[in-house]
């Protein structure tokens, strides 16, 4: 039987338990899926949240090393109040992070890579941590809740992991493009060993995965766009020991899961504390864009 990921449904309305069967499986695999988390009424909302000019204007490209596409990025630091940030807040995610974590957390950075049809490119084979430890996080105590915006599949370039994978420690990295790779001759003898899964989503289905997880995504080569936004929490404790471009720690205002449907900010980007890439050391040198192209 094929390898897969455990999935754990989500009722809306209700509060999101961290069962002793999410925790086997953060144990074991090092992630698991949230089968829409946020329903489609909230994804209505964000994906409207996404689309506002501000984000669209931050948006730079990336070589990703195959010499004919590029990886497209938008990255803030804070999470701000319009209805990415009280996502990035709401008790739903900032609770089980901490549960999976052992402690309290904070924001660290959001990204929202958003793959065009026929030329999003393609992220390597990598660790978070093989980045996170180069700003001077000492531990790898640290995840991503990896929100569906569109559907992801093999078709549009979805996310593969290897499950089991961060119980490996952190593997050496170098420049791939303007990304940073996991060693390939380390990543030939991983590949003996781990599985590599396909992580098929809908939108409004969720990923939560440990920064030591390996996982890669390829190009969009279909006539569809597959979104997706990535909030990364890092625990107050393993606060980085130098400063760096993504946040420090700062006391979360985490918010009823019934806040997303309330808010009405799609607009107002106050304080998010946009990326500017040619100041993140961890990749090469970026090509800013003009614009997200509406699909």
């Amino acid at each position: 039987m094929a390898a897969t990921l455990k999935e754990f449904q989500y009722v809306q309305g209700q509060p999101l338990e961290v069962t002793p069967e999410m925790m086997e499986a953060w144990d074991k695999d090092g992630a698991f899926i949230v089968k829409k988390l946020f329903p489609d009424n909230e994804m209505e909302l964000l994906k409207k949240n996404l689309d506002c000019e501000a984000i669209r204007h931050a948006a730079y490209d990336i070589d990703d090393g195959t010499g004919t596409t590029k990886s497209r990025l938008v990255i803030w630091n804070k999470p701000g109040h319009d209805v990415s940030g009280i996502i990035a807040r709401s008790e739903k995610i900032v609770k089980t992070t901490e549960k999976l974590l052992g402690g309290e957390v904070f924001h660290y950075h959001t990204k929202l890579i958003p793959k065009q049809p026929k030329t999003g490119g393609v992220f390597q084979w990598h660790q978070d941590y093989g980045y996170w430890y180069n700003n001077g996080n000492l531990k790898p105590d640290l995840n991503t809740v990896y929100i569906a915006v569109d559907r992801c599949d093999t078709g549009n370039g979805c996310i593969e992991i290897m499950p089991g994978s961060h119980k490996c420690g952190r593997l050496d990295h170098g420049p791939i493009g303007g990304q940073q790779g996991a060693n390939l001759e380390r990543m030939e003898l991983l590949k003996q060993k781990f599985p590599t899964i396909p992580v098929v989503m809908d939108a409004g289905d969720t990923m939560i995965f440990h920064a030591n997880i390996v996982h890669k995504s390829n190009a969009n080569n279909s006539d569809r766009r597959r979104w997706a936004l990535l909030i990364s929490y890092n625990t107050k404790e393993n606060e980085s020991a130098v400063k760096h471009h993504h946040a420090s720690y700062e006391k979360l205002d985490v918010v009823p899961d019934s806040a997303i449907l309330e808010c009405t900010n799609f607009n107002d980007m106050t304080g998010k504390d946009f990326i500017d890439a040619a100041s993140d050391k961890t990749v090469g040198k970026p090509e800013f864009v003009e614009d997200v192209e509406k699909q």
